[in-house]
Protein backbone atom coordinates (compact mmCIF):
# COMPACT_ATOMS: atom_id res chain seq x y z
CA UNK A 1 0.00 0.00 0.00
CA UNK A 2 0.95 3.52 -0.50
CA UNK A 3 2.69 5.53 2.35
CA UNK A 4 -0.01 8.17 3.58
CA UNK A 5 1.64 11.55 2.25
CA UNK A 6 0.45 15.30 2.84
CA UNK A 7 -1.68 16.68 -0.05
CA UNK A 8 -0.59 19.35 -1.50
CA UNK A 9 -2.86 21.07 -3.83
CA UNK A 10 -4.38 24.35 -5.13
CA UNK A 11 -7.72 23.68 -5.77
CA UNK A 12 -8.70 26.09 -8.40
CA UNK A 13 -11.96 24.36 -9.53
CA UNK A 14 -15.70 26.16 -10.18
CA UNK A 15 -18.23 25.33 -8.96
CA UNK A 16 -20.79 23.77 -11.48
CA UNK A 17 -23.69 25.51 -12.16
CA UNK A 18 -27.03 24.41 -10.80
CA UNK A 19 -28.74 21.00 -13.25
CA UNK A 20 -32.37 20.67 -14.44
CA UNK A 21 -34.11 18.03 -12.70
CA UNK A 22 -35.87 16.93 -16.21
CA UNK A 23 -34.60 15.24 -18.71
CA UNK A 24 -34.62 15.02 -22.26
CA UNK A 25 -34.22 11.40 -24.11
CA UNK A 26 -34.93 11.95 -27.86
CA UNK A 27 -34.25 9.25 -30.47
CA UNK A 28 -32.46 10.70 -32.87
CA UNK A 29 -34.02 10.73 -36.84
CA UNK A 30 -31.18 8.69 -38.15
CA UNK A 31 -28.13 6.68 -36.67
CA UNK A 32 -24.72 8.42 -36.90
CA UNK A 33 -21.10 7.46 -35.93
CA UNK A 34 -20.45 6.81 -32.59
CA UNK A 35 -17.65 9.05 -31.82
CA UNK A 36 -14.86 10.91 -33.90
CA UNK A 37 -12.09 9.44 -34.44
CA UNK A 38 -11.08 5.57 -34.02
CA UNK A 39 -9.74 3.98 -31.10
CA UNK A 40 -5.97 4.24 -30.71
CA UNK A 41 -3.59 1.91 -28.56
CA UNK A 42 -4.83 -1.03 -26.86
CA UNK A 43 -8.66 -0.41 -27.49
CA UNK A 44 -7.85 -0.83 -30.75
CA UNK A 45 -6.68 -4.30 -30.82
CA UNK A 46 -8.66 -7.80 -29.48
CA UNK A 47 -11.55 -7.16 -31.66
CA UNK A 48 -11.35 -3.28 -31.68
CA UNK A 49 -13.40 -0.57 -29.80
CA UNK A 50 -16.45 0.60 -31.69
CA UNK A 51 -18.79 1.22 -28.68
CA UNK A 52 -22.43 2.18 -30.17
CA UNK A 53 -21.65 2.39 -33.79
CA UNK A 54 -23.99 1.86 -36.13
CA UNK A 55 -26.95 1.85 -33.79
CA UNK A 56 -29.67 4.22 -32.68
CA UNK A 57 -28.34 7.28 -31.34
CA UNK A 58 -30.81 9.33 -28.59
CA UNK A 59 -29.83 12.54 -26.63
CA UNK A 60 -30.13 12.84 -22.36
CA UNK A 61 -29.76 15.56 -20.42
CA UNK A 62 -29.99 13.71 -17.38
CA UNK A 63 -28.32 10.73 -15.70
CA UNK A 64 -32.10 9.18 -15.27
CA UNK A 65 -32.44 9.44 -19.06
CA UNK A 66 -28.82 7.87 -19.87
CA UNK A 67 -29.99 4.80 -17.83
CA UNK A 68 -33.31 4.70 -19.66
CA UNK A 69 -31.55 4.52 -22.89
CA UNK A 70 -29.38 1.57 -21.63
CA UNK A 71 -32.81 -0.21 -20.72
CA UNK A 72 -34.77 1.14 -23.52
CA UNK A 73 -32.20 -1.76 -26.05
CA UNK A 74 -33.31 -4.56 -27.70
CA UNK A 75 -30.90 -6.40 -25.66
CA UNK A 76 -27.64 -5.63 -23.45
CA UNK A 77 -24.82 -5.96 -26.37
CA UNK A 78 -27.74 -3.92 -28.63
CA UNK A 79 -25.55 -1.10 -30.04
CA UNK A 80 -26.49 2.44 -28.72
CA UNK A 81 -24.90 5.87 -28.90
CA UNK A 82 -26.12 8.50 -25.93
CA UNK A 83 -25.48 12.21 -26.34
CA UNK A 84 -25.00 13.89 -23.30
CA UNK A 85 -25.61 18.10 -22.87
CA UNK A 86 -25.62 19.04 -19.55
CA UNK A 87 -24.91 18.65 -16.13
CA UNK A 88 -25.41 15.08 -14.73
CA UNK A 89 -25.35 15.07 -10.64
CA UNK A 90 -27.10 13.27 -8.19
CA UNK A 91 -30.65 15.12 -8.09
CA UNK A 92 -31.27 13.74 -12.36
CA UNK A 93 -29.27 10.16 -12.06
CA UNK A 94 -31.97 7.58 -10.49
CA UNK A 95 -31.34 3.95 -11.11
CA UNK A 96 -34.03 2.66 -14.05
CA UNK A 97 -34.96 -1.03 -14.37
CA UNK A 98 -34.55 -3.27 -17.47
CA UNK A 99 -33.64 -6.78 -19.07
CA UNK A 100 -31.19 -4.77 -21.25
CA UNK A 101 -29.37 -2.83 -18.35
CA UNK A 102 -28.19 -3.11 -14.38
CA UNK A 103 -28.05 0.65 -12.92
CA UNK A 104 -28.20 2.08 -9.50
CA UNK A 105 -28.66 5.46 -8.39
CA UNK A 106 -26.20 8.00 -7.69
CA UNK A 107 -23.90 6.51 -10.34
CA UNK A 108 -24.09 6.20 -14.26
CA UNK A 109 -23.43 2.33 -14.61
CA UNK A 110 -22.29 0.58 -17.55
CA UNK A 111 -22.72 -2.81 -16.18
CA UNK A 112 -23.05 -6.13 -18.19
CA UNK A 113 -23.74 -4.59 -21.29
CA UNK A 114 -21.58 -3.71 -24.57
CA UNK A 115 -21.43 -1.99 -27.63
CA UNK A 116 -21.86 1.49 -26.06
CA UNK A 117 -20.41 5.14 -26.90
CA UNK A 118 -21.16 7.89 -24.03
CA UNK A 119 -20.27 11.58 -25.99
CA UNK A 120 -20.75 15.15 -24.44
CA UNK A 121 -22.31 17.08 -27.74
CA UNK A 122 -23.44 20.59 -28.08
CA UNK A 123 -22.64 22.54 -24.36
CA UNK A 124 -20.71 19.94 -23.39
CA UNK A 125 -21.94 17.17 -20.59
CA UNK A 126 -20.37 17.71 -16.90
CA UNK A 127 -20.87 15.10 -14.74
CA UNK A 128 -20.90 16.64 -11.28
CA UNK A 129 -19.81 14.55 -8.10
CA UNK A 130 -21.18 11.75 -10.46
CA UNK A 131 -18.69 8.77 -11.02
CA UNK A 132 -18.98 6.40 -14.08
CA UNK A 133 -18.64 2.98 -13.75
CA UNK A 134 -17.96 0.07 -15.99
CA UNK A 135 -18.53 -3.42 -14.53
CA UNK A 136 -18.34 -6.72 -16.19
CA UNK A 137 -18.79 -4.71 -20.03
CA UNK A 138 -16.94 -4.07 -23.00
CA UNK A 139 -16.85 -2.62 -26.37
CA UNK A 140 -17.52 1.29 -24.30
CA UNK A 141 -16.73 4.40 -25.29
CA UNK A 142 -16.17 7.40 -23.24
CA UNK A 143 -15.57 10.99 -25.17
CA UNK A 144 -15.63 14.53 -24.63
CA UNK A 145 -17.16 14.55 -21.07
CA UNK A 146 -16.39 15.72 -18.03
CA UNK A 147 -16.15 14.57 -14.40
CA UNK A 148 -15.33 15.97 -11.26
CA UNK A 149 -15.07 16.02 -7.36
CA UNK A 150 -16.65 12.54 -7.24
CA UNK A 151 -16.22 11.52 -3.83
CA UNK A 152 -16.09 7.90 -1.88
CA UNK A 153 -16.70 9.94 2.01
CA UNK A 154 -18.54 12.65 2.80
CA UNK A 155 -21.20 13.75 1.10
CA UNK A 156 -22.31 13.09 -1.92
CA UNK A 157 -20.46 9.84 -2.87
CA UNK A 158 -20.40 7.99 -5.80
CA UNK A 159 -18.75 5.01 -7.17
CA UNK A 160 -15.93 4.84 -4.66
CA UNK A 161 -14.41 7.75 -5.23
CA UNK A 162 -13.38 7.13 -8.80
CA UNK A 163 -14.12 9.89 -11.60
CA UNK A 164 -13.92 6.73 -14.47
CA UNK A 165 -13.54 3.05 -12.55
CA UNK A 166 -13.29 0.04 -14.04
CA UNK A 167 -13.45 -3.83 -12.83
CA UNK A 168 -14.76 -7.21 -13.11
CA UNK A 169 -14.02 -8.55 -16.50
CA UNK A 170 -14.07 -5.43 -18.78
CA UNK A 171 -12.93 -5.77 -22.02
CA UNK A 172 -12.10 -2.89 -24.57
CA UNK A 173 -13.01 0.43 -23.33
CA UNK A 174 -11.95 4.18 -24.85
CA UNK A 175 -12.05 7.05 -23.45
CA UNK A 176 -11.07 9.97 -25.06
CA UNK A 177 -10.64 13.87 -24.78
CA UNK A 178 -12.25 13.70 -21.49
CA UNK A 179 -11.53 16.09 -17.98
CA UNK A 180 -10.94 14.07 -15.12
CA UNK A 181 -10.70 16.35 -12.02
CA UNK A 182 -10.73 16.35 -8.20
CA UNK A 183 -10.29 19.02 -5.88
CA UNK A 184 -8.67 17.02 -2.69
CA UNK A 185 -6.72 13.82 -2.02
CA UNK A 186 -7.75 11.23 0.03
CA UNK A 187 -8.22 13.02 3.09
CA UNK A 188 -10.91 15.17 1.88
CA UNK A 189 -12.76 12.28 0.10
CA UNK A 190 -11.56 11.66 -3.05
CA UNK A 191 -10.10 8.63 -4.78
CA UNK A 192 -8.52 7.81 -8.18
CA UNK A 193 -9.27 9.57 -11.55
CA UNK A 194 -9.14 6.42 -13.81
CA UNK A 195 -8.70 3.12 -11.76
CA UNK A 196 -9.03 -0.42 -13.60
CA UNK A 197 -9.07 -3.49 -11.43
CA UNK A 198 -10.22 -7.05 -11.47
CA UNK A 199 -9.47 -8.10 -14.97
CA UNK A 200 -9.54 -5.22 -17.07
CA UNK A 201 -7.63 -5.37 -20.09
CA UNK A 202 -7.57 -3.64 -23.57
CA UNK A 203 -7.85 0.03 -22.49
CA UNK A 204 -6.66 3.34 -23.90
CA UNK A 205 -7.17 6.17 -22.28
CA UNK A 206 -6.28 9.61 -24.90
CA UNK A 207 -6.32 13.24 -25.41
CA UNK A 208 -8.20 13.92 -21.59
CA UNK A 209 -6.52 16.02 -18.78
CA UNK A 210 -6.26 14.80 -15.34
CA UNK A 211 -5.83 17.31 -12.48
CA UNK A 212 -6.00 18.43 -8.64
CA UNK A 213 -6.00 15.06 -7.40
CA UNK A 214 -4.06 12.83 -4.90
CA UNK A 215 -4.31 9.75 -7.19
CA UNK A 216 -4.23 9.86 -10.68
CA UNK A 217 -5.34 6.06 -11.49
CA UNK A 218 -4.44 2.58 -10.60
CA UNK A 219 -3.96 -0.62 -12.94
CA UNK A 220 -4.45 -3.45 -10.10
CA UNK A 221 -5.96 -2.86 -6.64
CA UNK A 222 -3.08 -4.80 -5.03
CA UNK A 223 0.33 -6.69 -5.22
CA UNK A 224 -1.18 -9.95 -5.64
CA UNK A 225 -4.36 -8.54 -8.33
CA UNK A 226 -2.09 -9.06 -11.34
CA UNK A 227 -4.98 -9.88 -14.20
CA UNK A 228 -5.09 -6.31 -15.53
CA UNK A 229 -3.05 -5.56 -19.27
CA UNK A 230 -3.05 -4.05 -22.08
CA UNK A 231 -3.60 -0.42 -21.10
CA UNK A 232 -2.66 2.97 -23.38
CA UNK A 233 -2.05 6.48 -22.23
CA UNK A 234 -1.21 9.21 -24.22
CA UNK A 235 -1.38 12.88 -24.91
CA UNK A 236 -2.55 13.05 -21.41
CA UNK A 237 -2.28 16.20 -19.36
CA UNK A 238 -1.22 15.14 -15.81
CA UNK A 239 -1.24 18.08 -13.99
CA UNK A 240 -1.06 18.50 -10.18
CA UNK A 241 -1.44 14.88 -9.25
CA UNK A 242 0.86 13.30 -5.83
CA UNK A 243 1.23 10.20 -7.60
CA UNK A 244 -0.32 7.03 -9.68
CA UNK A 245 -0.01 8.72 -12.74
CA UNK A 246 -0.45 5.85 -13.18
CA UNK A 247 0.30 2.81 -10.43
CA UNK A 248 1.03 -0.12 -12.50
CA UNK A 249 0.30 -3.46 -10.67
CA UNK A 250 1.48 -6.50 -13.28
CA UNK A 251 0.26 -5.96 -16.93
CA UNK A 252 1.79 -4.13 -20.07
CA UNK A 253 0.89 -0.64 -20.47
CA UNK A 254 2.28 1.58 -22.77
CA UNK A 255 2.61 5.59 -21.96
CA UNK A 256 3.54 8.26 -24.94
CA UNK A 257 3.26 11.55 -25.56
CA UNK A 258 2.06 12.70 -22.17
CA UNK A 259 2.35 16.02 -19.98
CA UNK A 260 3.45 16.04 -16.73
CA UNK A 261 3.09 18.97 -14.56
CA UNK A 262 3.77 18.83 -11.19
CA UNK A 263 3.68 15.47 -9.68
CA UNK A 264 4.11 16.08 -6.01
CA UNK A 265 5.19 13.09 -4.95
CA UNK A 266 5.13 10.34 -7.61
CA UNK A 267 4.35 9.17 -11.30
CA UNK A 268 4.71 6.36 -13.03
CA UNK A 269 4.93 3.85 -10.40
CA UNK A 270 5.33 0.23 -12.14
CA UNK A 271 5.47 -2.43 -9.52
CA UNK A 272 5.23 -6.35 -8.98
CA UNK A 273 6.20 -7.06 -12.63
CA UNK A 274 4.55 -4.89 -14.37
CA UNK A 275 6.28 -3.74 -17.95
CA UNK A 276 5.75 -0.25 -18.76
CA UNK A 277 6.64 1.46 -22.30
CA UNK A 278 7.18 4.78 -21.94
CA UNK A 279 8.24 6.90 -24.53
CA UNK A 280 8.73 10.75 -25.78
CA UNK A 281 6.89 12.35 -22.28
CA UNK A 282 7.37 15.33 -20.76
CA UNK A 283 8.07 15.63 -17.23
CA UNK A 284 8.02 19.04 -16.25
CA UNK A 285 8.16 20.42 -12.06
CA UNK A 286 7.75 17.21 -10.65
CA UNK A 287 9.47 14.41 -8.30
CA UNK A 288 10.33 10.94 -8.99
CA UNK A 289 8.44 10.42 -11.93
CA UNK A 290 9.15 7.37 -12.88
CA UNK A 291 10.14 3.84 -10.81
CA UNK A 292 8.78 1.36 -8.53
CA UNK A 293 7.97 3.19 -5.56
CA UNK A 294 5.99 1.96 -2.10
CA UNK A 295 7.53 -1.30 -2.52
CA UNK A 296 9.70 -3.97 -2.52
CA UNK A 297 7.72 -5.60 -5.76
CA UNK A 298 9.94 -4.38 -8.46
CA UNK A 299 8.57 -3.56 -11.81
CA UNK A 300 10.06 -2.68 -14.98
CA UNK A 301 10.44 0.24 -18.12
CA UNK A 302 11.78 0.34 -21.56
CA UNK A 303 12.11 4.49 -22.15
CA UNK A 304 13.02 6.80 -25.38
CA UNK A 305 12.84 10.02 -26.02
CA UNK A 306 11.50 11.52 -23.07
CA UNK A 307 12.33 14.57 -21.32
CA UNK A 308 12.49 15.72 -17.89
CA UNK A 309 12.31 19.82 -16.85
CA UNK A 310 12.74 20.38 -13.35
CA UNK A 311 12.51 16.99 -12.03
CA UNK A 312 14.09 15.93 -8.74
CA UNK A 313 14.86 11.87 -8.10
CA UNK A 314 14.50 10.92 -4.03
CA UNK A 315 17.49 8.16 -3.14
CA UNK A 316 16.68 4.56 -3.32
CA UNK A 317 15.83 2.22 -0.36
CA UNK A 318 14.45 -0.83 0.13
CA UNK A 319 10.59 0.35 -1.03
CA UNK A 320 12.02 3.33 -3.13
CA UNK A 321 13.43 2.64 -6.37
CA UNK A 322 13.47 5.85 -8.62
CA UNK A 323 14.48 5.62 -12.52
CA UNK A 324 16.71 8.27 -12.21
CA UNK A 325 18.62 10.21 -12.40
CA UNK A 326 20.60 8.38 -15.08
CA UNK A 327 16.95 6.74 -16.55
CA UNK A 328 17.70 3.93 -18.40
CA UNK A 329 15.56 0.88 -19.78
CA UNK A 330 15.06 -2.36 -17.57
CA UNK A 331 13.63 -4.28 -19.89
CA UNK A 332 11.77 -4.16 -23.34
CA UNK A 333 8.30 -3.83 -24.19
CA UNK A 334 6.48 -4.37 -27.89
CA UNK A 335 3.04 -3.69 -28.70
CA UNK A 336 1.17 -5.05 -31.43
CA UNK A 337 -0.61 -1.91 -32.88
CA UNK A 338 0.97 1.17 -34.69
CA UNK A 339 1.39 4.41 -33.74
CA UNK A 340 3.03 8.21 -34.53
CA UNK A 341 5.13 9.85 -32.13
CA UNK A 342 5.57 13.54 -31.67
CA UNK A 343 8.90 14.97 -30.54
CA UNK A 344 8.60 15.28 -27.28
CA UNK A 345 10.08 18.97 -27.49
CA UNK A 346 6.47 19.91 -28.51
CA UNK A 347 4.83 17.45 -25.99
CA UNK A 348 3.60 20.31 -23.81
CA UNK A 349 2.08 22.54 -26.51
CA UNK A 350 0.68 19.80 -28.82
CA UNK A 351 -1.48 17.94 -25.90
CA UNK A 352 -2.55 21.33 -24.37
CA UNK A 353 -4.22 22.38 -27.26
CA UNK A 354 -6.10 18.95 -28.02
CA UNK A 355 -6.06 17.33 -24.27
CA UNK A 356 -9.59 17.81 -22.74
CA UNK A 357 -12.93 17.75 -23.30
CA UNK A 358 -14.79 20.35 -25.38
CA UNK A 359 -11.14 21.05 -27.86
CA UNK A 360 -12.92 20.30 -30.22
CA UNK A 361 -11.64 16.73 -30.52
CA UNK A 362 -8.45 17.70 -32.31
CA UNK A 363 -5.31 15.05 -32.37
CA UNK A 364 -2.30 15.21 -33.39
CA UNK A 365 -1.03 12.46 -36.39
CA UNK A 366 2.90 12.75 -35.03
CA UNK A 367 4.00 16.09 -36.39
CA UNK A 368 3.45 18.04 -33.95
CA UNK A 369 0.50 19.83 -35.32
CA UNK A 370 -3.12 19.17 -33.75
CA UNK A 371 -5.44 17.94 -36.71
CA UNK A 372 -9.38 17.70 -36.74
CA UNK A 373 -10.18 13.46 -37.10
CA UNK A 374 -12.46 11.74 -39.68
CA UNK A 375 -15.64 10.22 -38.28
CA UNK A 376 -15.34 6.75 -36.79
CA UNK A 377 -15.73 3.91 -39.07
CA UNK A 378 -18.78 1.29 -38.45
CA UNK A 379 -16.83 -1.49 -38.66
CA UNK A 380 -14.00 -2.52 -35.98
CA UNK A 381 -10.44 -2.67 -37.62
CA UNK A 382 -9.74 -6.45 -36.65
CA UNK A 383 -12.14 -9.19 -35.73
CA UNK A 384 -11.84 -12.12 -33.85
CA UNK A 385 -12.40 -15.52 -35.87
CA UNK A 386 -15.56 -16.63 -36.00
CA UNK A 387 -15.68 -19.85 -35.00
CA UNK A 388 -19.01 -21.93 -37.36
CA UNK A 389 -21.15 -24.03 -35.12
CA UNK A 390 -24.08 -24.96 -37.06
CA UNK A 391 -23.01 -28.57 -37.09
CA UNK A 392 -21.39 -29.37 -33.97
CA UNK A 393 -18.98 -32.24 -33.40
CA UNK A 394 -18.59 -33.55 -29.90
CA UNK A 395 -14.77 -33.30 -29.10
CA UNK A 396 -13.03 -36.41 -28.00
CA UNK A 397 -10.63 -37.14 -24.95
CA UNK A 398 -11.53 -36.35 -21.66
CA UNK A 399 -13.59 -33.39 -20.25
CA UNK A 400 -10.79 -31.31 -18.61
CA UNK A 401 -13.19 -29.10 -16.88
CA UNK A 402 -13.81 -32.21 -14.65
CA UNK A 403 -12.36 -31.04 -10.85
CA UNK A 404 -11.12 -27.73 -12.64
CA UNK A 405 -12.12 -24.66 -10.57
CA UNK A 406 -14.53 -22.59 -11.92
CA UNK A 407 -15.64 -18.33 -11.56
CA UNK A 408 -17.46 -15.80 -13.82
CA UNK A 409 -19.70 -12.53 -13.86
CA UNK A 410 -22.70 -12.04 -11.62
CA UNK A 411 -24.72 -15.05 -11.70
CA UNK A 412 -28.46 -15.76 -11.09
CA UNK A 413 -29.91 -16.33 -7.50
CA UNK A 414 -29.81 -20.38 -6.71
CA UNK A 415 -27.14 -21.08 -9.75
CA UNK A 416 -23.68 -21.74 -9.55
CA UNK A 417 -20.39 -21.68 -11.32
CA UNK A 418 -19.18 -24.64 -10.32
CA UNK A 419 -22.17 -26.80 -11.81
CA UNK A 420 -20.66 -26.02 -15.58
CA UNK A 421 -17.81 -28.39 -14.25
CA UNK A 422 -19.89 -31.18 -12.45
CA UNK A 423 -20.63 -32.88 -15.10
CA UNK A 424 -24.25 -32.80 -14.24
CA UNK A 425 -26.29 -31.76 -16.90
CA UNK A 426 -29.54 -31.14 -14.29
CA UNK A 427 -27.38 -28.35 -12.77
CA UNK A 428 -26.59 -24.95 -14.53
CA UNK A 429 -25.60 -21.35 -13.98
CA UNK A 430 -27.08 -18.52 -15.50
CA UNK A 431 -26.01 -14.87 -16.16
CA UNK A 432 -27.74 -12.29 -13.52
CA UNK A 433 -28.86 -10.67 -16.96
CA UNK A 434 -28.88 -11.53 -20.94
CA UNK A 435 -24.91 -11.80 -20.90
CA UNK A 436 -22.30 -12.68 -18.66
CA UNK A 437 -19.13 -15.18 -18.82
CA UNK A 438 -18.47 -18.15 -17.09
CA UNK A 439 -14.45 -19.41 -16.55
CA UNK A 440 -12.80 -22.56 -16.12
CA UNK A 441 -9.53 -22.49 -14.74
CA UNK A 442 -6.38 -24.62 -13.67
CA UNK A 443 -4.24 -24.29 -11.09
CA UNK A 444 -1.21 -24.83 -13.88
CA UNK A 445 -1.22 -23.69 -17.70
CA UNK A 446 -3.04 -26.43 -19.71
CA UNK A 447 -3.70 -27.00 -23.23
CA UNK A 448 -6.99 -26.45 -24.80
CA UNK A 449 -8.32 -26.84 -28.56
CA UNK A 450 -11.43 -27.70 -28.00
CA UNK A 451 -14.71 -27.03 -26.02
CA UNK A 452 -18.33 -27.91 -25.62
CA UNK A 453 -21.02 -25.89 -24.05
CA UNK A 454 -24.11 -27.67 -23.18
CA UNK A 455 -27.21 -25.73 -22.61
CA UNK A 456 -29.84 -26.89 -19.67
CA UNK A 457 -33.12 -29.07 -20.12
CA UNK A 458 -35.88 -26.37 -21.60
CA UNK A 459 -32.91 -23.64 -22.04
CA UNK A 460 -31.82 -24.83 -26.06
CA UNK A 461 -31.83 -22.55 -28.11
CA UNK A 462 -31.29 -19.07 -25.39
CA UNK A 463 -27.53 -18.48 -26.48
CA UNK A 464 -27.50 -16.20 -28.60
CA UNK A 465 -23.79 -14.61 -29.74
CA UNK A 466 -20.75 -15.39 -27.70
CA UNK A 467 -16.75 -14.85 -27.54
CA UNK A 468 -14.33 -17.70 -26.01
CA UNK A 469 -11.50 -15.93 -24.54
CA UNK A 470 -7.63 -16.89 -22.86
CA UNK A 471 -8.24 -15.88 -19.48
CA UNK A 472 -4.43 -15.49 -18.98
CA UNK A 473 -4.70 -12.58 -21.68
CA UNK A 474 -7.88 -11.82 -22.75
CA UNK A 475 -7.25 -12.49 -26.14
CA UNK A 476 -10.32 -13.69 -28.15
CA UNK A 477 -10.13 -17.53 -29.38
CA UNK A 478 -13.19 -17.70 -30.95
CA UNK A 479 -16.66 -16.17 -31.49
CA UNK A 480 -20.03 -17.40 -33.10
CA UNK A 481 -23.37 -17.92 -31.89
CA UNK A 482 -25.37 -20.52 -30.43
CA UNK A 483 -24.14 -23.39 -27.95
CA UNK A 484 -22.19 -26.86 -29.16
CA UNK A 485 -18.83 -27.85 -30.10
CA UNK A 486 -16.55 -25.60 -30.60
CA UNK A 487 -12.78 -25.14 -31.72
CA UNK A 488 -9.88 -22.89 -30.92
CA UNK A 489 -6.61 -22.86 -31.68
CA UNK A 490 -4.57 -25.15 -29.26
CA UNK A 491 -3.59 -22.88 -26.54
CA UNK A 492 -1.78 -23.25 -23.01
CA UNK A 493 -3.68 -21.57 -20.52
CA UNK A 494 -4.82 -21.57 -16.91
CA UNK A 495 -8.24 -19.81 -17.53
CA UNK A 496 -10.52 -20.00 -20.40
CA UNK A 497 -14.12 -17.96 -20.56
CA UNK A 498 -17.40 -18.30 -22.44
CA UNK A 499 -18.62 -15.17 -22.84
CA UNK A 500 -22.67 -14.84 -23.41
CA UNK A 501 -22.37 -11.30 -25.12
CA UNK A 502 -26.31 -12.00 -26.41
CA UNK A 503 -29.78 -14.51 -25.62
CA UNK A 504 -33.21 -14.88 -25.57
CA UNK A 505 -34.60 -16.07 -22.91
CA UNK A 506 -32.89 -16.95 -19.81
CA UNK A 507 -29.20 -18.35 -21.04
CA UNK A 508 -27.98 -21.74 -18.53
CA UNK A 509 -25.07 -23.25 -19.04
CA UNK A 510 -25.31 -27.21 -17.91
CA UNK A 511 -21.77 -28.17 -18.72
CA UNK A 512 -18.72 -25.84 -20.06
CA UNK A 513 -16.82 -28.85 -21.25
CA UNK A 514 -12.73 -28.40 -22.05
CA UNK A 515 -10.54 -31.25 -23.99
CA UNK A 516 -7.53 -30.95 -25.54
CA UNK A 517 -8.10 -32.40 -29.06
Amino acid sequence: MRRPVALRLCATLATAALAATTGVLVAMPSASAAATGSATGYASQNGGTTGGAGGQTVRATTGTAIHAALCGRASASTPIVIEVEGTINHANTDKVSGASCNTAAGVIELKQISNVTLVGVGSGAVFDQLGIHIRESSNIIIQNVTVKNVKKSGSPISNGGDAIGMETNVRNVWVDHASLEASGGESAGFDGLFDMKDNTQYVTLSYSTLRNSGRGGLIGSSETELSNSFITFHHNLYENIDSRAPLLRGGTAHIYNNYYVKLNESGINSRAGAHAKVDNNYFKDSKDVLGTFYTSAAGYWQVAGNIFDNVTWSSPGTDNNPAGPDVKSTTTVSVPYSFSLDAATCVPDVVTQTAGANKGLKVSNGTCTPQTPSPTPTTPTSSPTTTPTSTPTQPGGTNLSIGAGADGSSKAAGTSYGNVKDGNLSTFWSPAGATGSVSVKWSSPTAVAGLNIREAAGSAGSIGSWRVLNGDTGAVLASGTGAGAITVPRTSLSKITFEITSSTGTPKVAEFETYAG
